[in-house]
C-alpha cells in the first residue's frame, strides 16, 4: 500500500518562500508521475506541478518562473519549491502520484497541506 505523506505548509507573507515535501512510503517505485495539485476554497483542485520519473516537468501558466518541483529519488521524495508567493496561491496543496498502465490511470493522494499567503 502507497502512502503520501505532505509537510512543509504554513502561513507566509506576500512575496515570501515555502518548499513542500512529499515523502512517499510503500511500492512508490511503481509511479510514473508525481506531482503537485491545489484546491482553494469553492474551487476546484487544479495541477500546480508535474516531474515523469525521466525528469520531464509541467507547470501551470500561473505558477511558472515561481515553482519548481523536483524529486530526490534516494529518499522517495518529491519537492515544490514555492517563491514570489501571492495570496492567489492560497490552497491546500496535495501530492500525488499516478501509476500509468495502458488504457489506465491510478492515482494516489495525501491528505494535503494548507499554504496560506496573506497580503
Amino acid at each position: 500500500q502507497v502512502q503520501l505523506v505532505e509537510s512543509g505548509g504554513g502561513l507566509v507573507q506576500t512575496g515570501g518562500s515555502l518548499r513542500l515535501s512529499c515523502a512517499a512510503a510503500g511500492s512508490s517505485s511503481s509511479f510514473n508521475v508525481m506531482g503537485w495539485y491545489r484546491q482553494a476554497p469553492g474551487k476546484q483542485r487544479d495541477m500546480v506541478a508535474t516531474i515523469t520519473t525521466s525528469g520531464i516537468t509541467q507547470y501551470a501558466n500561473s505558477v511558472k518562473g515561481r515553482f519548481t518541483i523536483s524529486t530526490d529519488n534516494a529518499k522517495n521524495t518529491v519537492y515544490l519549491q514555492m517563491n514570489s508567493l501571492k495570496p492567489e496561491d492560497t490552497a491546500v496543496y496535495y501530492c500525488n502520484g499516478g501509476i500509468i498502465r495502458p488504457g489506465r490511470r491510478t492515482d494516489y493522494w495525501g491528505r494535503g497541506t494548507q499554504v496560506t499567503v496573506s497580503s
